[in-house]
């Protein structure tokens, strides 16, 4: 299994607040992407490489990135010399391929044929985030569906809908029956969210391919947002749900600072 860490996006959310903040505790946060926040005692991003670096299954991992911060990914490089990094060319957020765009670019540059592990590169998750059992579940629906792929599902409140992609599951085989992007709370039951991390068949490659050609005369938000493929894959691949509690999206400075706090109080209950 491949893993791809998609940290090519500008962060204009969070360095708006940034500036508005200058004079704050976090100026100096200002210019860097949120794939190398500090968060905790470490970059954003290296502790991904870390939980990755913890199971055997993933042989190989591309971090995309942007030509804007590609010299700050090339400093981050060199603590990480068996990461490959490539760069989708872009230079602001007007131009960006989009997410789903940068999974592709990845596939095709780094000649991948195998399952991809996909990871968003301003998420983390809380501490019952166990990436090992997440592998062996994939490998179960696997066994029983070669095309099946493996999604994450935390729970959100009504309120929280409008701002997620939202899973609806079958109860009894926990696979996807629908996805709704960001949808209001009186258009679904469901409460269960789906964060950027998924683990997608070997066999949906090509149709991340279909879905770009499909969609290249669209808006680049229906590129953009990688909830989009997983509403394309699901009615064509078995796309099933492992649960956990909750996320961190660093998209704001609100949630950097919360997501941060978390991981240095973690840190010090080990230390």
């Amino acid at each position: 299994m491949k893993a791809i860490i998609l940290a090519g996006g500008y962060g204009t959310r969070l360095q708006r607040d940034l500036q508005s903040d200058h004079n704050g505790p976090y100026k100096h946060l200002l210019g860097m992407p949120k794939a190398l926040l500090p968060i905790g005692h470490l970059p954003l991003i290296s502790h991904w490489m870390k939980v990755l670096e913890s199971v055997d299954f993933v042989d190989q991992t591309f971090v995309l990135c942007n030509d804007f911060y590609l010299k700050q990914f090339e400093h981050w490089l060199k603590d990480w010399p068996g990461v490959t990094l490539i760069s989708d060319g872009t230079t602001s957020n007007e131009n960006r391929i989009g997410a789903v765009g940068g999974i592709n670019l990845v596939v095709e540059e780094g000649n991948i044929q195998d399952d991809i592990m996909v990871i968003g590169g301003d998420t983390l998750f809380y501490g019952d985030f166990k990436l090992a059992n997440i592998l062996t579940e994939f490998k179960e629906h696997k066994s029983k569906e070669a095309e099946a792929s493996l999604v994450l599902g935390c729970q959100c409140t009504e309120e929280e809908t409008s701002r997620f992609g939202i899973l609806e599951i079958d109860p009894v085989s926990c696979r996807v029956t629908a996805f709704l992007e960001k949808p209001g709370p009186e258009i679904t039951k469901s409460r269960t969210s789906c964060p950027c991390f998924y683990i997608f068949s070997k066999h949906s490659l090509p149709l991340i391919r279909n879905f770009l050609q499909e969609n290249k005369d669209g808006p680049l938000k229906n590129r953009d947002a990688t909830g989009h493929f997983v509403h394309y894959l699901f009615s064509r691949q078995p796309v099933f749900v492992h649960n956990v509690s909750s996320r961190f999206d660093v998209g704001a400075l609100s949630s950097y600072i919360e997501c941060h706090k978390y991981f240095l109080e973690q840190d010090q209950s080990t230390s």
